[in-house]
């Protein structure tokens, strides 16, 4: 077995980020809070086998017993203890660590100053590769994302055509990348290396090679990495060099754009970056104002005419007639036969199941 496991990197357990720190250490709790139930019930559950087994003499019966107050707090207040711990540390880390909040630390004692400016980057996860484009420095990359160490970093994600997850374990969390919608991920890488990250939504296809690199890098090693993506021979990345990436491809090999269009993407957040596509943005702003400024909905007022009024609020000679649909075939009381009779009361036989081929008979 330690042979078969040999090849396995427990990233999860190994990050160099600080929110996959805290996450990991978030792990590492809650898995040994368990571990003060398991680890005793397996253990009581050998001593007990062993102490009352048939053969030992010195066991003691006793056929009277019916209850412990002190076995019932140990069996009742201990799960409940854990339970509230587990309860506090999800509800604190559930804020605290909120893919949208932004960062307050570099790391555990390393305050980020204020006014910090994080680094910009974003994310479209294509089929089956990762685009990340860096607004800022005006560069793209293709399944490589190099990030400098130490210094905070803000994701924009979104997606082309399915949902996916951009997720570098070795960083942060796994965040949703869907079309149409823009994810947040605050985070900051605190050592040098290289490691992998990729998409853990099935996709497809090409979804086991949907994967990048993630490179961290000293800053004086970015700069130099942003110098030589923009001498790149790939070119820039235009709308019809973009259309083209959006094709399905598999095995991408890593690409790097020197330039990137301007707005490129507001314009696959909004679906729209081909020639002649409506942006999203745009129809919503015209469905709001064809609406009287609402979007279309349940309190929006109809398009032509008045909104109409519930048949709760309506006088009963407005609501008008109808037949019933629910009252006794026959007139009288329900029933055909007489009050007291206890086959009122036999209902589990009124069809008695038969064999294939018996002939049914009515019960009277």
């Amino acid at each position: 077995m330690p042979i078969l496991l040999g090849g396995c990197e427990m990233v999860v357990m190994n990050p160099t980020g600080d929110i996959a720190v805290q996450q990991r250490n978030l792990i590492l709790f809650s898995t040994g809070v368990m571990l003060l139930i398991i680890v005793p019930v397996m253990v009581l559950t050998v001593l007990f086998a062993w102490r009352y087994r048939r053969g030992n003499p010195n066991k003691v019966y006793d056929p009277n017993f019916d209850h412990s107050t002190t076995l019932e707090l140990v069996i009742w207040a201990c799960p409940l203890l854990i339970i509230i711990a587990l309860s506090v540390v999800t509800w604190t880390s559930t804020h605290l660590l909120d893919p949208f909040r932004p960062l307050e630390r570099l790391s555990a004692g390393r305050p980020l100053a204020a006014n910090t400016k994080p680094l910009e980057v974003q994310v479209v996860a294509l089929d089956w590769k990762w685009l990340f484009i860096y607004p800022e420095q005006g560069i793209a990359t293709v399944n490589e994302l190099a990030l400098p160490v130490d210094v905070p970093v803000h994701f924009s994600i979104t997606s082309t055509s399915q949902f996916s997850t951009f997720y570098a374990p070795t960083m942060a969390g796994m965040i949703y990348a869907m079309p149409g919608m823009k994810s947040v991920l605050n985070a900051v890488l605190n050592a040098p290396g290289e490691s992998w990250g990729f998409s853990g939504n099935y996709t497809g296809r090409g979804h086991s090679d949907m994967r990048f690199k993630l490179r961290g890098l000293a800053p004086a090693d970015f700069d130099r990495w942003v110098a030589r993506v923009k001498t790149s021979k790939d070119g820039a990345l235009a709308t019809a060099s973009y259309i083209a990436l959006e094709q399905p491809s598999i095995k991408e090999p890593v690409q790097y754009f020197g330039s990137v269009m301007p707005g490129l993407f507001e314009r696959a957040l909004n679906r729209c970056v081909a020639p002649g596509t409506p942006c999203m943005v745009d129809v919503m702003r015209r469905d709001m104002a064809r609406s009287g400024g609402d979007m279309p909905g349940r309190s929006a007022a109809p398009l032509h005419g008045n909104t109409p009024t519930p048949a709760i609020f309506k006088a009963p000679e407005d609501k008008g007639t109808g037949p019933n649909v629910t009252k006794p075939a026959k007139p009288g009381a329900p029933g055909e036969r007489k009050q007291g009779d206890p086959r009122n009361r036999d209902m589990s036989a009124t069809q008695p199941f038969l064999a294939p081929g018996a002939l049914r008979t009515v019960r009277v």
